[in-house]
């Protein structure tokens, strides 16, 4: 039987997000999905007890986890070690940090690392933020995450999840949402759905380095007002005849407008200087 936090001793504690996957059936179908081979170089972010670690870790020779609470680490330790004996030793790192600070070189010094994960709600997009500044360390990442952000991860133009985060995102990584994941899968049941989704970072991004920052900032301009057009949040930089060289409308919203219409927008605007700042 898949242990709990309860059934464990150790009791889910709220400042590290900690919900415990505890459902035999979604935990095969996660694994099945990332689909694990010996030679990968996988870290798990947030094993907890080592309810996934423990069905992961089989395929692989190693398996590196990063986990914040110091408490949990004997009781994975021990469990790793139940199901692995002395092998459990070479073929198990566990690194006590917070995956927000995780610097991927010296893991992906032999080549790029795959990642998993159930991750706590409350740094999940801050952290894809974090992994992704390091896109060209890693092959792919399958994440446990609130529905309502997979939702907005993966989203299309038209969308009303599509927004500033989906399109960040998306100018560095494919994203696939595979499934969704009920609060009785967990213990303690979060409040919400969760769902899984896979992030594969792109050979080759598809907004170029040096037009990254100036693609950045029209991006999250465009989004200050939702219900604004894109004229009216752009309006204290760029005239509206930038945006129809770009080949958009300047009267359309920020969430009907695709990537590419961003990446048009910032080329366009490369040559309008930027209104001064206010002191």
């Amino acid at each position: 039987m898949i242990l709990s936090g309860v059934q464990d001793g150790h009791k889910a504690r709220k400042r590290f997000g900690q919900n415990f996957l505890v459902d035999e059936g979604v935990i095969a179908r996660i694994v099945s999905a990332i689909a694990p081979r010996l030679t990968d170089r996988m870290i798990e972010i947030g094993p907890g007890l080592g309810a996934l670690t423990c069905q992961l870790i089989q395929p692989l020779a190693h398996l590196t986890v990063v986990e914040l609470d110091r408490d949990i680490i004997p009781k994975l330790t021990a469990r790793c070690h139940q199901m692995l004996g002395d092998a459990a030793d070479e073929r198990l790192t566990i690194l006590p940090q917070d995956a927000l600070t995780l610097d991927l070189a010296p893991l992906a010094a032999s080549g790029p690392v795959r990642i998993a994960g159930n991750l706590p709600y409350n740094i999940a997009t801050p952290l894809i933020f974090h992994l992704l500044a390091q896109a060209h360390l890693v092959s792919d990442m399958t994440f446990m995450l609130q529905k309502e952000v997979a939702d907005r991860l993966a989203a299309g133009p038209g969308s009303r999840n599509y927004g500033r985060l989906s399109i960040m995102v998306q100018a560095v990584a494919e994203v696939d949402a595979l499934f969704v994941v009920p609060p009785t899968a967990f213990n303690p049941p979060p409040k919400v759905d969760s769902s899984i989704v896979r992030i594969a970072p792109l050979a080759i991004r598809r907004v170029a380095d040096e037009l990254r920052p100036l693609f950045d900032e029209i991006v999250g301009l465009s989004f200050a007002h939702r219900r604004k057009t894109l004229s009216n949040n752009l309006k204290h930089w760029l005239p509206a005849s930038t945006i129809i060289e770009a080949g958009l409308d300047p009267g359309t919203r920020a969430e009907q407008i695709p990537l590419e219409g961003y990446i048009a927008l910032a080329q366009a605007a490369r040559s309008v200087p930027r209104p001064l700042q206010k002191t």
